[in-house]
């Protein structure tokens, strides 16, 4: 049987369900789709990019195919192919309902390349009988909580606890497409550049705030090698919470900085934008360091990097006490999940406590390397509770010479629950006394 063209919709099909395959048995988006670009090399940018539209798609709509095909089959697939095929065909049904008959047609003649073709007949019969009966699979689809509100049953039980008033806003924001925010890069360009070079390219900016002059927010995305003056190290991609970071930490000339959880090297650069200091960043992965001086390669800009894990100082510490530690633990990432929307499919209810164990481990061997005097900013991409204020408060409960420093705006800590123009961020700023 020949190939499927490679601008072809079947072809498209196919890889989007190969990868949301990967992530139902436990594979990162990001290091699946990277391995099937490999896989995949035929593939044009457009069809990259429709792929990526559907995997995004499919997996931010969480429960939904489950509902569905709940349905529609006697039993579940063993199939793990065939299965991510017919999720991203349903997927794709809701979503351009004109293209109906087109995306079955399409659909079968991908199912006719998989798994020794033994399932075309059965991808065929599932995806008619679902346009038969649209109307009744969608209602009972909104029935159940998981399928209408696309986020696994735990994750919906602990928003409604914690955020009785706001869940179903956070849980409509986890299924949104992000917003797409630029940081300037102070040292290369000015703000009325880029917004310039914005403009002679089609694509309008709004400036994000007056406490930071060097954040925009693109009305329409694009594709970040076609941002002008990125190659050049002139702008960044990065979402206007995580830019939050360096300006809360409240930075000055000469400071011995430490970032001790540091890829992608977003927020290291942006620390070396705002103030000359003397700057470690460290990861625990070697992979992921490397990340880091990528990112400060591309912005003309230094710093010590080291593949390091933040709770074994001995490793890494030359006994030179920091001015400011930023800690961006890591974490569930619940705030972050429109971007990444994976998570939903990875994450389990247990993580949550297993990601605060880890947290308070980073907390207690990094507040030693703070000066006296000196702050750290403890930072999540969480709307959790048990990673965020929870864990500040065990923290200074432990350590007496922890004082809650006010940010700018008065408060002892700021949870930012996602939205239009943000991600989902908590931050709290604690001094050594």
């Amino acid at each position: 049987m020949p190939p499927l063209p490679a601008d072809s919709l079947a072809l498209q099909l196919a890889v989007a369900a190969e990868a949301v395959a990967r992530v139902r048995v436990g594979q990162a988006l990001n290091d699946g789709l990277v391995s099937l670009w490999q896989a995949y090399p035929e593939l044009p940018p457009a069809s990259r990019a429709a792929v990526q539209d559907i995997v995004f798609g499919t997996l931010r709509d969480y429960g939904r195919a489950d509902a569905f095909l709940g349905r529609l089959l006697r039993q579940p697939l063993t199939a793990e192919i065939v299965d991510g095929l017919l999720r991203v065909a349903l997927y794709r049904l809701e979503t351009r309902p004109d293209a109906s008959h087109t995306i079955v047609d399409q659909a079968v003649e991908a199912a006719a390349r998989m798994a020794g073709g033994n399932f075309k007949g059965l991808v065929n019969g599932v995806l008619r009988s679902a346009l038969r009966d649209w109307s009744a699979l969608v209602g009972a689809a909104d029935a159940q909580d998981e399928s209408r509100w696309r986020h696994p049953a735990w994750w919906l039980r602990a928003l409604r606890k914690h955020y009785p008033q706001d869940w179903q806003a956070i849980a409509t924001a986890g299924n949104s497409h992000p917003p797409m925010s630029l940081r300037v890069n102070r040292r290369r360009w000015t703000l009325a550049e880029a917004r310039a070079a914005l403009d002679a390219s089609g694509h309008a900016s709004t400036v994000l705030g007056e406490r930071n002059p060097w954040g925009l927010r693109l009305d329409e995305p694009m594709p970040v090698a076609s941002l002008p003056g990125y190659a050049e190290g002139k702008v960044s991609v990065q979402d206007w919470g995580a830019q939050q970071a360096g300006l809360l930490l409240g930075l000055a000339n000469g400071m011995r900085v430490l970032d001790a959880c540091a890829a992608p090297g977003g927020k290291t650069s942006h620390i070396l934008e705002l103030a000359d200091v003397d700057l470690l960043a460290l990861d625990a992965e070697p992979a992921r360091a490397r990340r880091v001086t990528q990112q400060l390669d591309r912005l003309g800009l230094s710093a010590s990097v080291k593949a390091a894990d933040a709770r074994r100082p001995a490793d890494w510490w030359d006994g030179r006490a920091f001015d400011r530690i930023l800690a961006d633990v890591p974490c569930s990432a619940s705030g972050v999940v429109r971007r990444h929307p994976d998570i939903k499919w990875l994450r389990r209810s247990e993580d949550v406590a297993r990601f605060a164990t880890l947290q308070a481990e980073i907390l207690d061997a990094l507040w030693p390397t703070l000066a006296r005097g000196g702050k750290l900013l403890y930072l999540t991409c969480s709307v959790f509770p048990d990673e965020n204020g929870l864990q500040v408060q065990r923290f200074a409960a432990r350590h007496p010479d922890c004082k809650r420093a006010p940010m700018p705006d008065g408060a002892l800590e700021r949870q930012w629950l996602p939205g239009t123009g943000h991600d989902g961020f908590y931050f709290a700023l604690l001094e050594k006394t």
